[in-house]
């Protein structure tokens, strides 16, 4: 990827900074999709409107950053760095973005939590093959180790966890789930790879600001998509009869919805953070190997069997995590030695 204007320490601090948020967020967002659907909840529009309606708190950050230009720069600093280019494509992913929120809220209302680990598994192997043919990535055998080690663990939690389908939920709404849940994740597995393609044909330094710009742009986007199938199921209207069904009760209710919103805008400000920190393949990486990080804090929080395929899961992906980073250190560590000999070479090559 081009040159942000980084130095190599400074994109490690950032590159960890979005990690943690992504951890919130990834962590967070199914447990709370989990318990709004558990204790009651059902309208699934409003689901899939929650993942992305946080977008207004990118606002402050963009507000800090502008002021700090404003302090360094004086009147001459720029309000915002996005083109008409970069925000079409932005808008475009957002709408993409939204209706892949709408196919994993429909299939996580009809199929137990255990069953998203299949959707982050599959994720991670689309993500792999998109980020291949759109983004030209290069695997490493490290890399490679990894993709296997963290599909096969998440796939292990899915098809041998011990949920079984839903009350209420027929063989045939579980199955159409089940598909749903898997074309969601094949739709963000290309969705992450297009980003990272944002940021080699921008034409322009990638900074923090417009990294924030574009994901402000997406998660309007998708969350206007979700506002239109809001509207055409009367979702907002019925949101009040369904805090008053709600088994937490009415202001637990509304609860539940702010910080579902707020936590879910985390997820994404840390998956386009660490794309412009690293990759779309460190973003799939990620989410997978937080993946028992979310099925052992099903079991604190909801009570879960910690069975012995949920251990041998997590086992499977820390290795996966290990062997990842490891690649990643040996591949910095060559790039740092063949330096010196290239400048070598060229103070001879200039001498001669």
């Amino acid at each position: 990827m081009e040159d942000k204007g980084l130095s190599t320490n400074m994109r490690r601090i950032l590159l960890v900074i979005n990690c943690l948020i992504l951890a919130v967020g990834i962590c967070g967002g199914p447990l709370m999709m989990r318990l709004y659907y558990v204790e009651g909840g059902s309208r699934v529009w409003l689901s899939s409107w929650l993942q992305t309606a946080g977008w207004p708190l990118t606002l402050i950050p963009l507000a800090i950053l502008y002021f700090y230009r404003r302090k360094v720069e004086g009147s001459n600093a720029k309000f915002y760095f996005i083109t008409p280019r970069i925000f079409i494509a932005s808008f475009v992913i957002g709408v993409v973005t939204g209706l892949d929120d709408f196919l994993y809220s429909w299939g996580g209302s009809k199929l137990p939590v255990s069953t998203s680990s299949l959707l982050l598994a599959a994720q991670l192997a689309f993500t792999s093959v998109g980020a291949f043919f759109i983004v030209k990535l290069k695997f490493t055998p490290y890399s490679i180790n990894a993709v296997i080690l963290l599909t096969v663990g998440a796939v292990l939690l899915g098809v041998r966890s011990n949920g079984d389908r839903p009350e209420g939920v027929t063989s045939k709404a579980y199955i159409l789930g089940f598909m749903t849940t898997l074309l969601a994740a094949a739709l963000y597995g290309v969705i992450l790879p297009c980003i990272e393609l944002i940021y080699l044909k921008a034409k322009q330094v990638i900074t923090a600001t417009l990294v924030l710009e574009i994901q402000m742009v997406m998660c309007f986007a998708a969350t206007a998509f979700c506002t239109v199938g809001m509207i055409a199921n009367n979702d907002f209207q019925a949101m009040s009869r369904e805090a008053k069904q709600f088994n937490l009760g009415e202001a637990r209710y509304y609860t539940v919805i702010v910080w579902t919103s707020i936590i879910w805008q985390r997820f994404f400000v840390g998956v386009i953070g660490v794309i412009y920190c690293s990759s779309s393949l460190m973003s799939g990486v990620m989410i997978a190997v937080l993946l028992p990080v979310t099925e052992v804090l099903a079991v604190v929080f909801f009570r879960e069997n910690f069975s012995g395929e949920k251990g041998l899961a997590l086992f499977l992906s820390l290795w996966g995590f290990v062997s990842y980073f490891y690649g990643e250190f040996r591949q910095t560590k060559k790039q740092k030695n063949k330096s010196p000999q290239i400048e070598m070479k060229t103070t001879h090559t200039e001498s001669v």
